[in-house]
């Protein structure tokens, strides 16, 4: 399946690319939730965090900070960051190809901190010993 990024990682589609290597490109975001709002996408074709393998995962979060730190750096207004990823259309992912947002903040930007829930009222120590020990065992 070819998506909106693999032609832009193919050069098909323009883009203002802010960094690249063998494994990784980064442009902005067309959206610009603030300025500097950049995608960084994996360019080996995977739908989700769940279709990584331990090698790419290094290979892109790894950047990660590396990227974060420039696009703080070209801009002094800015005075922290959202770095976050959407897996699976239930969970907001628009294009079916990995990506992480590094989302600049600011001061006033306007965007404001999601509310968080809070269901600790409907557990007790045996449900979070249940989910925790159902989740552990995946390692095995």
């Amino acid at each position: 399946m070819t998506d909106v990024f693999d032609k832009i990682i193919a050069g098909e589609i323009p883009s203002y690319k802010v960094y690249e290597d063998e494994d990784v490109l980064a442009f902005l975001d067309l959206a610009q939730s603030t300025p500097g709002h950049t995608l960084v996408v994996p360019k080996k074709h995977v739908d989700n965090i769940f279709d990584y393998d331990d090698e790419l995962a290094a290979k892109v979060l790894g950047k990660l900070p590396k990227i974060a730190r420039a696009i703080k750096a070209a801009n002094p207004k800015i005075i922290g960051m959202n770095i976050l990823s959407n897996n699976g259309a239930i969970a907001g992912q628009s294009v079916p190809h990995s990506h992480w947002h590094l989302i600049p903040r600011f001061e006033g930007d306007g965007l404001n901190r999601p509310k968080e829930v809070d269901n600790s009222g409907d557990y007790n120590d045996k449900k979070y010993q249940e989910i925790a020990d159902a989740i552990r065992a995946q390692f095995k």
